[in-house]
């Protein structure tokens, strides 16, 4: 399937655009698959940006790896309904704001989202019709714990503990729309593509554009 084919919304401006959200334990090839979507000619997909109160590393840059916030105002944006979904993980919150996420929405182009089962449970909630959820699983726990290896990043403890994580996020395959096994990268990409050809059209999110269309089609 050549990504070259799915530009759907040059065909469609009218149709609403739709959340595409990834989901998998750490090692699955989440983030591997979140970049080859991007990447993708054609695909013109955005990258939902979340925002953290937790300070901003050397190597990240604000407003492309995250919008960095004070305390202050991310409890003012969670308290007034102004995010999807939010966490507090090591005592730093993290949320995505729902009005960038509408604005693409509305001009009828996608949202990638690369989030865990809790925040695609909180998304889901809100605004259910628009979401497409997918959740990566690796081949086996073997070959799991060998790409945790691999990236030569975390201790033997962390691992230990990513590992113990990931059964947990595992179990939450059956509340996702697809599931996907990643065994191999590529085939797994073709078939994130297939997903997102046939849920930009259904009937559902193209429903304006077809109705002025079949309206025009029954005048002649």
């Amino acid at each position: 399937m050549d990504a070259n084919d799915h530009g759907d919304q040059a065909q469609s401006p009218l149709r609403r655009g739709l959340m595409l959200i990834l989901s998998s334990p750490s090692g699955a090839g989440k983030t591997t698959l979140t970049r080859m979507l991007l990447q993708a000619q054609g695909l013109d997909l955005t990258l939902s940006i979340s925002v953290t109160t937790r300070a901003r590393r050397s190597s990240e840059v604000d407003g492309i790896h995250y919008n960095f916030i004070g305390r202050p105002q991310f409890e003012r944006m969670r308290d007034g309904g102004e995010l999807l979904e939010w966490a507090e993980v090591h005592g730093n919150f993290y949320g995505t704001p729902r009005a960038p996420v509408d604005a693409v929405l509305t001009q009828g182009r996608d949202v990638l989202f690369d989030i865990d089962y809790q925040g695609t449970q909180q998304v889901r909630e809100k605004v259910q019709s628009d979401v497409v959820t997918v959740f990566i699983l690796p081949p086996s726990m073997k070959e799991l714990r060998a790409r945790l290896e691999r990236r030569a990043e975390d201790s033997a403890s962390t691992i230990e503990k990513r590992l113990e994580n990931a059964r947990n996020e595992i179990r939450r395959w059956v509340q996702y729309d697809y599931v996907l096994v990643n065994d191999d990268i590529q085939q797994t990409f073709d078939e994130l593509l297939a997903i997102l050809r046939a849920e930009r059209l259904r009937r559902p999110r193209q429903q304006h554009g077809v109705e002025a269309f079949v309206g025009k089609l029954l005048s002649e």
